[in-house]
């Protein structure tokens, strides 16, 4: 057996995990003192308290938009799609950062902490006189062009903090589960349940509450609750630190592995798949058990 397989066994032995996840520090971490659900409770806080910020936002920025801006309805809606769009393509940005370079967690960290400065950045604009078109006898002038700005400002760096935070959040929570211990395999599943739920949980608040809130007592506070919030998730997040497990970063960039699936799907089109499920994988399945990498599962469904 080989040195690297010795010291995996001996690892395992110890009570650390099996899938060669670590602390922050990058040293082995005991199975029973980290992640599963005591470390992804944090991680639902903030997930419920990121979709009430979003959607406290996207479901009601037409109306401000028209009301408060003075826009007319199409450039509104246009302009609300541009930053959608925006918002759900910036996680492949977020998602290459995370796995070719900084890691889930610090790709998390820094993002989160963007998205915290634009959620401030907005509530400071609709609360502020001097960032709104003035009116006068009920007449309104249309937003002055550094109105806008500052306005629409605040609304992109939102979206470049979302494409931090929304691809590692939940994949962050995935590496909490041991996928090499059956336990924690099935928590997996049930984790992703309580985590859609979360996220829902928050879309609905917002959606109900928070859109009243806006209409009737004020944007300003409309928006400085979700902010609020976030402000709070994110103290709630950290404090789990001390328990988070972190997968190790791969140190190949994956758009090379991307090309390399490309090219060899290319060179095996008429290759005869063989029958075994396991001899898709480069080794025996006990290998991957030692070396820790994960045995994925394969399906007829593409053949």
């Amino acid at each position: 057996m080989s040195t690297s397989s010795q010291m995996d066994l001996e690892t395992n032995n110890k009570g650390y995990t099996q899938d060669g996840t670590l602390d922050l520090r990058g040293r082995p971490v005991l199975a029973s003192k980290s992640g599963k659900w005591k470390a992804c409770a944090f991680l639902l806080a903030y997930e419920a308290f990121e979709r009430m910020a979003f959607y406290g936002i996207a479901s009601n920025l037409v109306v401000y938009l028209t009301t408060q801006l003075h826009e007319d309805t199409v450039s509104s809606v246009r302009n609300v799609n541009n930053w959608s769009g925006v918002v759900w393509m910036t996680p492949i940005l977020g998602a290459y950062l995370a796995d070719a370079y900084l890691g889930r967690f610090w790709t998390f960290s820094i993002s989160s902490l963007v998205y915290v400065l634009g959620m401030l950045l907005l509530t400071m604009v609709v609360s502020l006189k001097s960032f709104k078109p003035n009116c006068t006898n009920g007449i309104c002038s249309k937003a002055s062009r550094s109105q806008i700005m500052f306005f629409y400002t605040s609304l992109y760096i939102i979206a470049l903090g979302a494409g931090g935070t929304k691809p590692n959040i939940s994949t962050f929570g995935a590496d909490q589960f041991d996928e090499f211990n059956p336990r924690e395999k099935q928590l997996k599943v049930s984790f992703f349940n309580w985590w859609m739920f979360s996220a829902f949980l928050g879309a609905l608040f917002a959606t109900l509450g928070l859109v009243y809130i806006q209409e009737n007592l004020g944007w300003g506070l409309g928006y400085g609750i979700p902010t609020a919030g976030l402000i709070l998730s994110l103290f709630v997040f950290y404090l789990g630190t001390p328990i988070y497990r972190h997968k190790p970063r791969n140190i190949k960039s994956p758009a090379i592995d991307i090309f390399k699936v490309v090219v060899t799907a290319m060179a095996n089109w008429r290759l005869k798949a063989p029958n075994e499920s396991w001899q898709f994988h480069e080794g025996q399945p006990q290998c991957h058990v030692i070396s820790g990498k994960l045995n994925a599962s394969h399906s007829p469904t593409f053949r």
